[in-house]
């Protein structure tokens, strides 16, 4: 029997999700527009599709950056906080499973665990848009929902939320170690949650940190040996005033994901994957 999956949020992630499961045998999936946040609209939309499973990636992280949430908190906080709490509460009542996509970025600087941050640790969220995420967090998590975090999405195709395209567009960058998600990976191992039927908060990373040095050296050397770019340090960073708000730093553990039998690629070797395709999906644009 085949699951039928409502996928809320037309974005980048919502496609990259109703792509993944368009070509899986057993699975239907729908992408909805719908404004998470009005519960009868939510309501509605489950009554009319009937899902087993829900994928949210809706939500709000600003355009073209994050620092769009500290002057739009009342739309940022309807999207990311009362939406996925629509979502929980009316997934729940209906019995239907739900998948939550979430942020690592709650996290920043050392963690407490020398592995990284853990899925127990208390956040401490250096922006508005980080807040939201962990009141959304805090309010799906008492329901049994299956909440991913990811960190920093890398893709092999060209797109302004995707990490390689976000580096390149920029002319100074910081050089911290970061963990990262690569879309494929995080695709994979959603299916493997979901037919095992997880709940909880799982972080969702490949393995080994990366710097931003590390993939725009690689980025030179495969995609654009003409590129420059500075590198500068976070303190440059504010002062110069290139950013408005926090930003996060950190290295998230995949310990618990470990139990789960799911070890993800390491992430230098993906993005080098990832580079040499993105190169070539570049070239019509050139």
């Amino acid at each position: 029997m085949r699951q039928k999956i409502l996928i809320f949020g037309p974005g980048w992630l919502g496609h990259k999700y109703g792509d993944f499961f368009h070509d899986k045998d057993g699975y239907e999936a729908n992408i909805w527009r719908t404004d998470i946040a009005s519960r009868a609209d939510v309501a509605a939309d489950l009554y009319h599709y009937k899902p087993s499973v829900v994928i949210n990636t809706a939500g709000k992280t600003g355009r073209p950056n994050i620092d769009w949430c500290e002057s739009h908190r009342e739309e940022t906080w309807r999207s990311n906080v009362e939406g996925p709490k629509n979502l929980a509460e009316l997934c729940a009542a209906n019995g239907v499973y739900l998948v939550h996509l979430s942020s690592g970025c709650i996290f920043n600087g050392i963690s407490p665990d020398p592995d990284g941050w853990t899925e127990d640790d208390a956040p401490n969220p250096v922006s508005f848009y980080t807040e939201t995420k962990v009141a959304g967090d805090d309010i799906v998590r008492q329901y049994p929902v299956l909440i991913l975090r990811i960190r920093m999405p890398v893709d092999k195709y060209p797109s302004e939320r995707n990490l390689i395209s976000k580096l390149a567009r920029y002319p100074k960058i910081i050089n911290v170690l970061n963990s990262v998600t690569v879309i494929d990976d995080l695709l994979d191992t959603t299916l493997k949650l979901i037919e095992a039927r997880r709940t909880g908060i799982y972080n969702i990373v490949n393995e080994g940190p990366i710097t931003h040095q590390e993939i725009m050296s690689d980025y030179v050397r495969i995609v654009d040996p003409m590129h420059c770019y500075e590198l500068i340090s976070v303190e440059e960073l504010y002062e110069q005033g290139l950013v408005i708000t926090g930003r996060s730093n950190c290295i998230l553990s995949t310990d618990k994901l470990k139990k789960e039998g799911i070890v993800l690629p390491n992430s230098m070797a993906r993005i080098r994957m990832c580079l040499e395709e993105y190169k070539n999906h570049l070239k019509p644009l050139l």
